[in-house]
């Protein structure tokens, strides 16, 4: 689980950053330019506030059941983050046509779905699960031979892996590419605490 952690790491640590410095491009962030708003100077609605005070009011967004709490209850809409930073959301005075704005907000939705999936897919690639997985496929004689020799494997997995107190359940669909012929072949393995993962059942 070590390796797998790191890459979740690798990769969850880069877009949270991403995420918080969202509005750092003259306040305007990808949703908020869809939405036709930005962020200002609370004291000077022409000024867009520094790239720090921008972090700043974003972090807030960590507390956000608080956030949205205050929010609401805000006669002037202000949340948290812009009370710190002072800021405020304004409307944008150059607010693009609909139509643009509605395929930015399609393409961004689209953009969301592929990270999620390649995510997931490259997580569980580098989990413990998969590597014994695949070091039994290779040992498997019958899988061999209807491929003709195994080549390499599909880019995704398929299924799940989970560990809760040190117990572990994987269940994966490995694309298997051979010479002669491809293969999904489904695993299904186990782990107890401090051991290895073990494969319980494989077919193909």
């Amino acid at each position: 689980m070590g390796e797998m952690t790191t890459t979740m790491l690798a990769v969850m640590l880069p877009g949270f950053f991403l995420y918080f410095a969202k509005d750092s491009i003259n306040g305007v962030s990808a949703g908020k330019w869809i939405m036709g708003i930005m962020v200002r100077d609370a004291k000077n609605p022409n000024e867009v506030p520094s790239f720090s005070r921008l972090l700043l009011r974003n972090l807030f967004i960590i507390i956000w059941p608080i956030e949205f709490i205050i929010l609401a209850s805000n006669k002037d809409k202000k949340r948290l983050g812009d009370n710190t930073a002072n800021t405020i959301v304004v409307k944008n005075p150059d607010k693009p046509s609909r139509l643009p704005r509605i395929l930015a907000l399609v393409g961004v939705g689209i953009a969301f779905f592929t990270f999620i999936f390649l995510f997931a897919g490259t997580a569980m690639k580098n989990s413990d699960a998969y590597k014994v997985a695949v070091k039994e496929i290779e040992q498997n004689q019958e899988i061999l031979v209807e491929t003709g020799g195994i080549e390499g494997y599909g880019m995704m997995p398929i299924g799940s892996v989970n560990i809760s107190n040190g117990n572990g359940q994987a269940q994966l669909e490995i694309k298997v590419l051979g010479n002669d012929k491809d293969l999904n072949v489904s695993v299904y393995l186990t782990k107890e605490p401090n051991g290895e993962w073990k494969l319980i059942e494989m077919n193909k």
